[in-house]
């Protein structure tokens, strides 16, 4: 008897060292990062005048983070908001999504080792801690999601992109291709285009010389 068991256990295979986190095809965390843990980092403000990322690019409507509640998205709160927004959006023939962030920052939170902790109470030392979600900072100002194509109505986007905005930890605005861009709170005009003939011909005369009679 105590032959078979030793036997049997002899064939269990146990593998040497299993992977710390897998990545699945749907899931929203980049293949591979240079480093495995990184700083906390704040959420970034436009000081130098940049309006980059502020207005649409791919599509015809967008989802524009609004005010001062600008922080960090997490991938769960992104797959969220995509899904609910794909799910909307499924009825219209050629509707598509962009998302305009990626998570790709590592957060990692300290479990506190006694009992009587809670929460982020942890003694100092002892590292920094584990590995918790994928996340990405989102700026004021910062398009998030832009939806169009199939003929998409904007009511429809409206919606849908409200349904969306509830998944969000912040405010969000409805904005369109004639919407200016944003620097912090502030709405930055467009340069005016002068695309008239006439207009042209006297942009020339007022920027040529003038002679001295």
């Amino acid at each position: 008897m105590l032959l078979l068991g030793s036997l049997f256990r002899s064939r269990i295979l146990v593998p040497s060292k299993l992977p710390a986190s897998t990545r699945c095809r749907t899931e929203l965390a980049p293949r591979k990062t240079k480093y495995k843990k990184a700083h906390k980092g704040r959420v970034p403000l436009p000081l130098g005048g940049s309006t980059k990322g502020t207005t649409l690019e791919f599509g015809e409507y967008g989802l524009r983070v609004v005010g001062d509640d600008a922080s960090r998205l997490t991938a769960k709160q992104l797959k969220s908001a995509d899904t609910a927004l794909k799910r909307k959006l499924k009825v219209v023939k050629g509707a598509n999504v962009w998302m305009r962030v990626f998570p790709d920052i590592p957060v990692c939170v300290k479990v506190p080792v006694l009992p009587v902790f809670s929460g982020n109470e942890t003694r100092m030392g002892k590292g920094k801690g584990t590995f918790e979600y994928w996340a990405c900072r989102a700026g004021p100002g910062r398009v998030i999601f832009e939806v169009g194509g199939g003929g998409l109505r904007e009511e429809i986007a409206r919606d849908a992109l409200r349904i969306a905005a509830a998944k969000l930890p912040f405010r969000t605005e409805f904005i369109t291709p004639a919407a200016l861009p944003r620097l912090g709170n502030l709405l930055i005009p467009r340069p005016y285009l002068i695309t008239d003939a006439s207009s042209i011909a006297a942009a020339e005369d007022a920027s040529a010389p003038q002679q001295s009679v």
